[in-house]
């Protein structure tokens, strides 16, 4: 039995690390092609889909948190009224231009579009950030195109920052620091 470890809660979400038993709800968000619309084609087919065995993969790598940076990683995001898996949200390590950086990342099933769901999760997360584990910044790596996820970067404090670009084509970065308390 997998008892899942709680990261943080919400008034409506609870975010959870991953445990075996969510694969097939981790693998029903990740071979929906609307779900995987904006995310790097890297390893998955071209409508950016993942196999059951692709997920299985992802899963595995993420139960203990992210293997280099532990306290990271993508977390089950849980509706708290039903307890029904949602989404998948959390911290992922990223180096750009020579810089460490954490984004805060998020996915919530498209059942539950349109709710303040992903606005939630991400400004909880934001806040286990700065508060519990002392990061100073944040970030969120966004396709021009993906205006429902700039609105929730925007929600949560941050602000555009710069457009890049890497083997996928544009992006932008969204950052904010931690603000000072007074």
């Amino acid at each position: 039995m997998n008892t899942p470890t709680n990261i943080l809660e919400t008034d409506r979400l609870l975010l959870r690390r991953l445990i075996p038993d969510d694969l097939d709800a981790l693998y029903a968000l990740y071979r929906d092609p609307e779900m995987r619309r904006y995310f790097p084609p890297e390893g998955a087919s071209p409508d950016r889909t993942l196999t059951r065995e692709e997920t299985w993969e992802e899963l595995e790598w993420f139960l203990n948190g992210h293997p280099r940076h532990p306290e990271l990683g993508l977390w089950a995001t849980i509706l708290k009224d039903n307890g029904a898996f949602i989404g998948r949200c959390g911290l992922l390590p990223w180096t750009i231009d020579g810089q460490d950086e954490v984004e805060v990342a998020y996915m919530i099933d498209k059942a539950y579009w349109r709710r303040g769901l992903a606005s939630e999760a991400a400004s909880g997360i934001r806040d286990y950030a700065f508060q519990q584990l002392g990061l100073s910044r944040l970030i969120c790596m966004i396709y021009p195109e993906n205006v429902a996820s700039v609105k929730v970067a925007e929600s949560m404090g941050m602000a555009f920052e710069k457009e890049c670009v890497d083997e996928h084509g544009p992006y932008w970065v969204y950052s904010m620091t931690k603000p000072v308390a007074g």
